[in-house]
């Protein structure tokens, strides 16, 4: 083997390399093996014990797409809409119904709502200007702007949403701790999210959607909420504002009724069409109680202009986050809280977030920490409104409305009354996240479940087998020995695609499987342009070692030529390319640098040792 001492040395150091970065996927697959023979307890323990080995099997194991181990692929949109109705100072009618207009104009063609927005407002009335809406003088739009200004900041300030948004999902992503995701933007509003390995597609769902507005709020004033009730509850029962009819002698509704009486009950029949879809309570905050089957029914009576005008003014009515009681027949009760509209204090003012645990209850609850800012106004908050109820609001949402004790100092406030230390701990990665610039939908969503990515898996392992079987044969049949050589450098050329993966952290797609198909023929490309070259110079009379040494010589500037020029084309598909198409550039890059390797030096490691050290006979067909 004299003189191949450094291939010898480049083959082990790989194959070395490749090992210990495979050894993550085997130790897995072994892992995974042990847990499926065990159940209930056993699991648990196991899992316990071996927590730390499981979670690094994991970490570093070659990684599967969305179309092999299942998960989530979302299209989320993000709603430019709301965003240029915040971004306005000044709103009347016709902007509202421009807006609209825009709105429903790109959801129909997918044109810039910007620009839509912009040509329907021109169309109204060629004269106007937008800038009687818009007023931001640190980007330059004051009352002299043009439309055509106008329009260049709202694009701006659209972009830059987006692209916040797609850094806020990325980050809550990443701290859910999904493994390998794609995270793309599709269109001039549109992010398309994968998500491999998903097992709880809710709690994705409300994480993605959710903007991460922390607000204060102060609360209805009891004896208003009383009042509101009855007039509300009156007017549902004739259909009349009495007050609107001068009538102050309106009869008291019963306002306390207890939840035993609705959760005992299958059906309210009060002939009122609010009572039957709300329990009034009209105690403290609370204004009333909703089966989560009413809640929509309840909504659209609630959002009545007539009633909106029978509350107090300034006031809304939320839903808390948490159920507040349960049915006998298990369906959830949440009640409805009047919450004053101004904003006291936001989430802008949080510098960390974390979970805690009530130490008497032992219950999840979340933790903020303000900045120098927001513990000033906290304090200031807090001092005033002793005895009262604060509202601590997050997107759109009550989680806890504590009754203020005395002033708080510190700048520390916790959300409580939380579901579970998952509900926690999400409400801690958008807070850490940050807020979306806009809100966002859910516009597409598709779920690949476990077995249909282990039937793709299965089907692409099938594939590459025969593939490989196939091309063995071949290459055994029409080269003998050298074919078999071929053969044995192809088994290693899948080793290192695999390893090559796995060391980069990679993903492994279905389509990076028919990039593997395809480097299985591809490899022995290089070993037929050699094998042919041999045969050449064996023509001529020259001694097996000689034409060894000619045909490998010869025949390696074709091997370059056609090798580099397939790795450039998988680097134009990598880097324009999205999705499936990235996936199968990968593997076909690392196809053509392990196939070369193991075509040129490897089996000329074997070859040398055939031929000049144990002076065996090798045919080539």
């Amino acid at each position: 083997m004299q003189g191949n001492g450094f291939k010898i040395f480049l083959t082990v150091f790989f194959f070395a390399i490749t090992g210990y970065y495979l050894y993550p996927s085997v130790q897995s697959y072994f892992i995974a093996q042990d847990k499926s023979e065990l159940v209930g307890e056993e699991l648990a323990t196991y899992e316990q014990e071996n927590l730390t080995k499981i979670r690094n099997a994991q970490e570093k194991a070659l990684k599967l797409g969305l179309d092999l181990q299942g998960g989530m692929h979302v299209t989320l949109e993000v709603r430019v809409e709301a965003m240029i109705s915040e971004l306005a100072t000044d709103v009347d009618d016709l902007f509202t119904e421009v807006l609209a207009v825009a709105s429903q104009q790109a959801s129909e063609t997918d044109n810039p709502i910007i620009d839509l927005f912009v040509t329907e407002f021109e169309s109204r009335d060629a004269s106007a200007r937008l800038s009687r809406y818009f007023r931001n003088e640190e980007a330059g739009i004051t009352r002299r702007s043009s439309n055509a200004d106008v329009a260049a900041y709202l694009r701006l300030e659209s972009d830059e949403a987006v692209d916040r948004a797609i850094s806020i999902i990325r980050d809550r992503v990443d701290r859910y701790g999904v493994t390998e995701p794609s995270i793309q933007k599709q269109g001039t509003r549109r992010v398309i999210v994968e998500l491999p390995g998903i097992d709880d597609p809710d709690r994705i769902r409300g994480l993605l959607r959710g903007t991460a507005r922390l607000e204060f709020h102060l609360m209805i004033d009891p004896a208003e909420n009383v009042r509101s009730l009855q007039r509300i509850i009156a007017y549902y029962d004739t259909g009349v504002d009495s007050t609107a009819t001068g009538d102050d002698s309106v009869a008291e509704a019963d306002t306390t009724l207890d939840i035993n009486d609705l959760l005992d009950s299958e059906e309210l029949t009060s002939g009122n069409e609010l009572l039957d879809v709300m329990q009034p309570l009209g105690q403290g905050v609370m204004f009333g109680q909703v089966l989560e089957s009413d809640t929509t029914a309840a909504n659209t009576l609630l959002s009545n202009p007539v009633i909106a005008e029978m509350l107090p003014r300034g006031v809304s009515l939320m839903y808390t986050s948490s159920p507040v009681g349960t049915t006998a027949d298990g369906e959830e009760v949440y009640a409805l809280l009047g919450v004053r509209d101004d904003i006291e204090l936001t989430g802008d003012v949080i510098t960390d977030a974390r979970v805690d645990f009530d130490q008497r209850t032992n219950v999840p609850e979340v933790t903020m920490v303000m900045n120098s800012e927001g513990s000033r106004t906290w304090a200031r908050l807090t001092g005033a409104n002793v005895g009262n109820n604060i509202a601590i609001v997050l997107d759109g949402v009550v989680y806890s409305y504590p009754n203020v004790l005395g002033r708080i100092s510190g700048g520390r406030s916790n959300i409580t009354n939380l579901k579970s230390q998952a509900e926690a701990q999400d409400i801690v990665t958008v807070l850490k996240s940050g807020a979306l610039p806009a809100p966002v939908e859910i516009v597409q969503e598709s779920t690949v479940g476990a077995s249909l990515g282990q039937a793709s898996i299965d089907a692409g392992l099938k594939s590459v087998m025969f593939g490989l079987a196939l091309v063995a044969l071949f290459m055994i049949f029409y080269y003998r020995t050298g074919g078999s050589i071929a053969d044995i450098a192809l088994i290693l050329n899948l080793i290192f695609i695999l390893g090559i993966l796995a060391g980069f952290g990679a993903t492994l797609t279905l389509p990076g499987i028919a990039g593997i198909v395809l480097t299985i023929g591809m490899a022995v490309d290089a070993n037929v342009l050699i094998f042919e070259r041999v045969r050449e110079e064996q023509s001529t009379g020259k001694t097996l070692k000689a034409s060894m040494e000619g045909g490998y010589a010869k025949a390696l500037s074709a091997i370059f030529d056609a090798n580099i020029t397939t790795f450039f084309v998988g680097v134009i598909l990598y880097s324009f390319g999205l999705g499936p198409i990235q996936g199968f550039a990968v593997t076909l890059m690392a196809g053509i640098l392990s196939s070369m390797f193991t075509a040129i030096i490897f089996t000329r490691i074997l070859m040398d040792y055939m031929v000049v050290e144990k002076k065996l006979t090798v045919s080539f067909g």
